[in-house]
C-alpha cells in the first residue's frame, strides 16, 4: 500500500519545550490512522507540521510523496482539515461558510456552487443551509465544519478531536459522515480522539503518544493483544502513558470554551 504520509525522524521544540522527538510514522492511502495520546502528547504538533501550519525543524514529512518543505502549496491542495478550535463564522449561513472555504481552496468559479450544495448535502445540512450558523446545534456546526474541509475533494482529511463536546449522537451522526465521504471518495483519514471507543471502531491502525514520541503502533486489535486476553484500548492507553482519558461535554454554546490545542 502506498504512503499517504510518511514521517521520518520528525523533532519540534518550542524553545526548550521539547514537542516532538525523532517521530518516524507511515500511514496508507485510503486508512483511517489515529493519533492518540494525552493533551501535551505531541499529537496537535504532528498535525500542525504535516499541514504545514508549522515550519518543520527536523526530519522530513512527506505527503503522497510531496515534500512538506519544498512543496508546501502543493500539499495544502490535498488536505482538509477540521481543527479543534472552532472554525465557522457564525454571522454567517451555512452555504456561505462553506462557500468561503470553496474560495480559499481555489476551487474553480464554475465549480462552486455545484461542490457548496454537494457537500452541504453530504452532511445532511442541505435544508439548514440558509440559516445563520450561529443558530446551529453543536453536532451542526462539526457537520459544517466537515463540509468546509471536504469542498476541495481532498486526498487527505485530518480531524483534530472532531467529535470533542458532542453527545453520542452528534458523534454518532459526524462519524456516519465521514465513513461515507472515506468509501465514497477513497480518502485518507488521519485523526486525534480522546474517546477510546470512537478509535477502536473506526481506526484502521493506531499509533499511541506520549511526550513527544511514539509508543506504540498497530491496529487496535494487535494494541489490545499485546496487552494480553481481554484488555481494552483504554486500558493499552493506560499502560503507554499514565494518564487518565479526558472527557468534555456540552452543545453548542460550549464549542467555543471546549475547543483548545492539545
Amino acid at each position: 500500500m502506498p504512503d499517504a504520509i510518511a514521517m521520518s525522524g520528525v523533532s519540534y521544540h518550542f524553545g526548550e519545550q521539547v514537542a516532538l522527538s525523532d517521530v518516524d510514522l507511515r500511514v496508507g492511502e485510503g486508512e483511517c490512522f489515529g493519533l492518540l495520546g494525552p493533551n501535551g502528547a505531541g499529537k496537535t504538533t504532528a498535525i500542525r507540521l504535516l499541514n504545514t501550519l508549522l515550519p518543520l525543524q527536523d526530519g522530513d514529512i512527506q505527503l503522497f510523496g510531496l515534500d512538506v518543505r519544498r512543496q508546501a502549496m502543493a500539499v495544502r491542495r490535498r488536505l482538509g482539515y477540521v481543527p479543534q478550535q472552532l472554525s465557522i463564522e457564525g454571522a454567517l449561513t451555512g452555504r456561505e461558510n462553506v462557500a468561503w472555504f470553496a474560495r480559499l481552496f481555489d476551487v474553480p468559479r464554475r465549480d462552486r456552487r455545484g461542490r457548496v450544495d454537494e457537500v452541504l448535502e453530504m452532511v445532511d445540512l442541505s435544508d439548514a443551509a440558509d440559516r445563520l450558523a450561529a443558530t446551529y446545534s453543536g453536532g451542526m456546526v462539526r457537520r459544517l465544519e466537515l463540509a468546509q474541509a471536504l469542498v476541495n475533494r481532498p486526498a487527505l482529511l485530518v480531524l483534530d478531536e472532531p467529535t470533542v463536546g458532542l453527545d453520542p449522537r452528534a458523534r454518532d451522526s459526524v462519524w456516519a459522515r465521514v465513513q461515507d465521504m472515506q468509501q465514497q471518495y477513497g480518502m485518507t483519514v488521519l485523526l486525534t480522539t480522546h474517546y477510546m471507543e470512537e478509535a477502536d471502531e473506526l481506526c484502521d491502525r493506531i499509533a499511541l503518544m506520549h511526550r513527544g514520541t511514539v509508543r506504540a503502533a498497530g491496529t487496535p486489535q494487535e494494541l489490545k493483544d499485546g496487552l494480553g486476553a481481554g484488555s481494552s484500548l483504554e486500558g493499552v492507553f493506560r499502560h503507554y502513558t499514565g494518564d487518565s482519558l479526558t472527557d468534555t461535554k456540552g452543545g453548542l454554546r460550549d464549542v467555543r470554551a471546549t475547543r483548545r490545542l492539545g
